[in-house]
């Protein structure tokens, strides 16, 4: 029979509560601990019966724990009842706290619905405080967070989040609980809601502590994967920075790389690409790590030569930073440019001799050449005086050929006198039309071409303009006399004697024969000079620069270096060669350029006797 009054049995069960409490707290899993607080009902509060009914993601309450009878606890173990009907439940019967108790004359109406329940028969009760069988108590337990308010007002617990409810049945002495067992069961639904947050939260550390380790886990396995493939790839690779003071530093390369650019790896990070790539090659590099696109250029070795290399960037970007930096693919092409280069050489060059073949003569020759004559030698005041201090003779410039240093052209013989004409007897090569209005405001073409050198204004005169585009002119000596202009000369060779050596000895010696005359004609000019081979026995020869007592010296110099004996096979053999010189000059196609040259070499063939023409 309960005693409350007696204090020693408030303290015996204060101790009983203590103890289970304190087990509540030794549970080392959330599964351990629900069924801890079932236990901790039966050990320290005395009921024979006691379930734990756990609140679900979804709201509705699951049987998570029982204690006190096995068959009850297989039958109802795991069994769901819904939200509502506990709702329902905790809204009934007779308020004792945070506690709810339902009479067996209220509970009958409870019978059917989806609660998981065990319950057995038994008598009316025989006094007003007996427990009956029907009877129902229920703990909430609620954690400290406050729940969100649902439609209809305010959840049981005044807005505090509902966690599970225990339910007890059969206490030990028959009663119902008094205040003091009404009290001590409330404080143990409270201080088992704190045990099961901290369960929950330990266990919810624990997945995130496993799930954490497996991300790492898997994060370093990666990264692994990465720098074996990164280190053993069997073509370079390189990590460099993008953006910042550093920018395309290199920060890591692999062995591949290393051994491509001849450098160790401690030295290849001193460098960034723009340190290593050709100086042709910085434009293309700057636009591929801009787009982080591909490319091919060349990269210094160690030994100062530079290896043809494919690069492929990848810009690796952080989601909260932006872009970090670039990882590059460097791919070893040196041996495919070769081979290009080499067809490209093949597709311009004379097998035989090396030297350019006739298309890539015909594309060097078009290049200096423009569709339009060059009229115009001086800017202003060339003929007939001027502001350029330029002194005339006769309508002619006395300083022809002086080059204009603004831009770089030189003036040829061309340009006729006294082109101080007023406006409606405009040159030959005046002003476009729609320069026309410009010119009215000066009196004459001087005045004009004046304005538009001091004014940088100068037009196109390859599209009806002035003489001031950055086109320089080829122009050419006037006859054979010296006098100061500088051109480009196109000396025509045609060897002498050597159709003979060839009927007599043999193609292979006559093979042999043009290679050596190619080798002394190539010998004979300056750098920058071309000497390429039309077909058969003629060649032919471009310098630039010269006068026509150059040109003219050039070609003795060249007939000279032909003269001389070639050995072929133990035998000596000898040809001599005839030179025509004609001049390049805008407004002629390369061919007549190349027909002017020709006609002249059979001019200057025909000219001298058989006895000279032939060397030997």
């Amino acid at each position: 029979m309960e005693t409350e009054s007696e204090p020693y049995v408030r303290l015996a069960t204060l101790r009983q509560l203590h103890q289970v409490v304190a087990n509540l707290n030794t549970a080392r899993s959330l599964a351990d601990t629900l069924q801890t607080v079932a236990d901790g009902v039966i050990a320290g509060l005395g009921y024979e019966l006691a379930c734990v009914n756990l609140v679900r993601p979804d709201g509705d309450l699951v049987v998570a724990a029982f204690a006190g009878s096995p068959a009850a606890e297989a039958l109802i173990t795991g069994r769901v009842g819904s939200r509502l009907s506990w709702e329902r439940r905790l809204g009934m019967g007779e308020s004792w706290g945070d506690l709810r108790f339902i009479p067996h004359t209220e509970g009958w109406v409870l019978m059917d619905d989806d609660v998981p329940q065990w319950h057995t028969d038994g008598p009316e009760p025989r006094f007003a405080d007996e427990w009956h069988p029907h009877d129902r108590l229920y703990a909430p337990m609620y954690s400290p967070t406050l729940a969100p308010v649902r439609e209809g007002g305010p959840p049981p617990g005044h807005g505090r989040e509902l966690l599970g409810v225990i339910s007890v049945d059969r206490p030990r002495n028959g009663r119902h609980p008094g205040a003091w067992g009404q009290e001590a069961l409330q404080m143990y639904a409270s201080q088992s809601a704190i045990a099961i947050s901290n369960a929950r939260l330990r266990s919810n550390m624990q997945r995130a502590l496993v799930r954490l380790e497996r991300e790492q886990q898997a994060l370093r396995a990666s990264e692994e994967s990465f720098r074996q493939a990164f280190e053993y790839a069997p073509s370079g690779m390189a990590i460099a920075e993008l953006g910042g003071d550093q920018h395309g530093r290199l920060l890591r390369a692999n062995d591949a790389l290393c051994r491509l650019l001849g450098r160790p790896s401690a030295v290849v990070r001193r460098y960034s690409f723009a340190d290593l790539v050709h100086p042709e090659d910085i434009g293309t590099l700057l636009r591929t790590s801009a787009e982080g696109g591909r490319a091919e250029l060349r990269l210094a070795r160690r030994d100062g030569t530079y290896v043809w290399v494919s690069l492929r960037n990848s810009v690796v970007a952080d989601t909260a930073d932006g872009p970090r930096f670039l990882l590059t693919h460097v791919e070893d092409i040196e041996e495919r440019k070769r081979h290009e280069l080499q067809l490209a050489h093949r597709a311009s060059h004379d097998a035989l001799t090396g030297l350019p073949n006739s298309a890539e003569l015909r594309a060097r020759l078009s290049a200096r050449l423009c569709s339009r004559p060059h009229a115009l030698r001086t800017a202003a005041g060339a003929y007939g005086g001027g502001p350029h201090g330029y002194e005339s003779q006769g309508g002619h410039d006395a300083r022809e050929g002086v080059a204009d240093p603004a831009h770089h052209q030189d003036y040829g013989p061309e340009y006729s006198a006294g082109y101080s004409r007023e406006y409606g007897q405009a040159p030959e090569y005046g002003p476009g039309p729609e320069h026309a209005a410009d010119y009215t405001e000066y009196a004459d073409y001087n005045d004009y071409a004046e304005h538009a050198y001091r004014s940088g204004d100068g037009f196109d005169f390859a599209a009806g303009g002035g003489p001031y585009d950055h086109h320089v002119h080829a122009a050419a000596p006037d006859g054979e006399v010296d006098d100061g202009t500088k051109g480009l000369a196109v000396l025509f060779c045609d060897l002498d004697g050597f159709k003979s050596i060839n009927d007599r000895f043999g193609h292979h010696t006559g093979d042999a024969v043009l290679i050596e005359v190619a080798r002394r004609l190539s010998a004979g000019v300056r750098d920058g000079d071309t000497v390429a081979r039309l077909g058969g026995d003629e060649f032919v020869v471009l310098a630039d620069g010269l006068g026509a007592a150059d040109a003219s010296d050039l070609a003795v110099r060249l007939r000279n270096a032909i003269i001389p004996p070639i050995r072929v096979d133990g035998r000596a053999v000898r040809v001599g060669a005839s030179f025509g010189i004609g001049w390049a000059e805008c407004g002629m196609t390369v061919e007549e350029v190349l027909n002017s040259a020709d006609q002249r070499m059979y001019i200057e063939k025909r000219s001298r006797s058989k006895v000279h023409r032939r060397a030997g």
